[in-house]
């Protein structure tokens, strides 16, 4: 019997887990906290899909291009868009209870860049968790093996093809063998200082697959969320909120993002977020403000049950006053690189999810397509197993990666000593919302020097910062060799593709592999 490891326990694994159980495979599934705690469940907007006889396929390609700064692969988007409704009926079957109306039909949901409200919701704001829990569900069901606060240290290796994993867990270090390996450990929000992203997501996956020599492709891309909440910890507020009617205002309540975009507060999100940051600097950078008044207390708290405690517990109060909010770390658009059947460039290893970077979400990741993506995806790798090497078809040239010379040590005299916290910090300052070429280039001399000292992990969160380092390098790398503007990427140095040469727009948009 084929066996599996999946290692990554939210929707894109545990929907891989499902469908490769459903094949007859031996599966097991590693999580490095509890089965339940995966990015998913933070998940408040929703999922987006053709679920209405008003929408279409061709709309929410269009839009997922659109939102992708135009360089979305259009194979990948037309998988995407067109096998969703198949895994939305799915996912229904398997008791995720999205919120209807009286008549039974799905409630729709409108968010930034969509040109229909095809977002569905369950429990207002509270969609991952429905789904996360839907699914672990089904995973006890159907006797799945899982093998709970169990860290990925790192693949295992044979005649260049991926055996096996080992792990860490709070006995000992296991090392297991399988036929496939599929990465779906999520992304590595957790690299920067002001994130929406929970403590598991540090990039283990990608981190291994670097290691083992995997390509990887378009880090630079990385989604900051608009609107998080600036009061307390970081807490997303949904995009959805705006998608109701909510507005942001500077200190003197004027609706600025329309300077930057006609779509307002429902443009693309990186323009909004960079449309926040600048008038956050304009204003000694105090936050702007979230203003749903309008939408009034008892709308709020049904709507968004979730958000409305999260801001009722900071003391605010949403239905009466508007709520202070900035942009923050969010999403990773890159990642390893797969075919449309999750295979990467090393036989025998799967990725799947955010871990994955399959080109559908371009320079920018339309709204609530990403839980899509990791059902979608995941139903076709699991059907794409047992191992096989994805086909070389030009599609991922190893490109020479950035020479940056470890610098000396008079000049890392200045440079911060190594810390989780001092690395947020630099990826924040140098490689976050707004790049230069200076930017990247200190950040690539400091993660040089880091780097280089002699470090030898000894716990689990030892492993996570040399992960998040190894994937920082990747970033900032891939960064510096995309010197144009596009999407998520922005360089105050440089213009954006479409007021550029043609050959310029061209490389911008070139794939960025490693």
């Amino acid at each position: 019997m084929t066996s599996v490891i999946v290692v990554g326990s939210g929707i894109a694994g545990l929907v891989t887990a499902l469908h490769a159980a459903e094949r007859g495979l031996e599966v097991t599934v590693v999580t490095k906290d509890e089965l339940s705690q995966a990015n998913t469940r933070y998940a408040q907007g929703g999922i987006a899909a053709v679920s209405f006889a008003d929408d279409s396929t061709e709309s929410h390609i269009a839009d997922t291009v659109t939102a992708g700064a135009g360089i979305a692969d259009p194979e990948a988007v037309r998988v995407l868009v067109s096998e969703g409704p198949e895994r939305i009926r799915e996912l229904v079957q398997w008791g995720v209870a999205f919120d209807r109306d009286a008549s039974g039909e799905f409630v729709k949901g409108l968010e930034a860049a969509h040109s229909y409200p095809r977002v569905l919701h369950a429990g207002g704001d509270a969609t991952g968790t429905a789904i996360e829990q839907a699914l672990v569900a089904r995973v006890a069901a159907r006797g799945v093996r899982v093998i709970e606060h169990a860290f990925l240290e790192d693949l295992m290796l044979e005649h260049g093809a991926v055996v096996g994993v080992t792990l860490i867990t709070d006995d000992a270090t296991l090392s297991l063998r399988a036929d496939a390996v599929v990465l779906a450990t999520g992304g590595a929000g957790r690299l920067y200082a002001h994130t929406t992203n929970p403590s598991v997501a540090t990039g283990d996956g990608i981190a291994a697959a670097l290691r083992a020599g995997a390509a990887v492709t378009d880090m630079e891309f990385v989604q900051f969320h608009p609107t998080v909440l600036a009061a307390g910890e970081a807490f997303l507020v949904s995009e959805a909120v705006r998608g109701e009617g909510a507005t942001l205002i500077d200190d003197n309540g004027y609706r600025f993002c329309f300077d930057s975009h006609p779509d307002g507060e429902l443009a693309p999100r990186d323009v909004v977020a960079r449309a926040i940051a600048r008038k956050m600097a304009e204003q000694d950078g105090r936050p702007v403000r979230l203003d749903a008044t309008a939408l009034g207390g008892n709308f709020l708290a049904t709507r968004f049950p979730t958000i409305d405690a999260a801001v009722h517990d900071r003391g605010l109060d949403w239905g009466n006053n508007p709520i202070p909010v900035t942009p923050a770390a969010h999403y990773l658009m890159g990642g390893i690189s797969t075919d449309l059947d999750g295979r990467t460039s090393l036989a025998g290893l799967f990725a799947v999810g955010e871990a994955a970077r399959t080109g559908v979400h371009g320079a920018n990741r339309l709204a609530s397509n990403s839980l899509l993506e990791g059902a979608v995806f995941a139903a076709r790798t699991a059907a794409a197993l047992p191992p096989s090497v994805m086909p070389t078809s030009g599609q991922l040239p190893h490109a020479p990666r950035t020479a940056n010379a470890t610098p000396s040590a008079d000049v890392a005299a200045s440079f911060p000593t190594f810390s989780r916290a001092a690395l947020q910090d630099l990826m924040w300052n140098d490689a976050g919302l707004v790049r230069s070429a200076a930017g990247l280039e200190h950040a690539a001399s400091v993660l040089a020097w880091w780097s280089s000292l002699d470090r030898t992990p000894t716990s689990v969160a030892a492993h996570e910062d040399e992960n998040l380092l190894l994937v920082a390098r990747a970033v900032v790398d891939a960064a510096r060799r995309r010197p144009i503007s596009v999407g998520a990427h922005f360089r105050v140095d440089s213009a954006a593709p479409e007021t550029t040469a043609p050959e310029t727009a061209a490389l911008a948009r070139e794939a960025v592999t490693c």
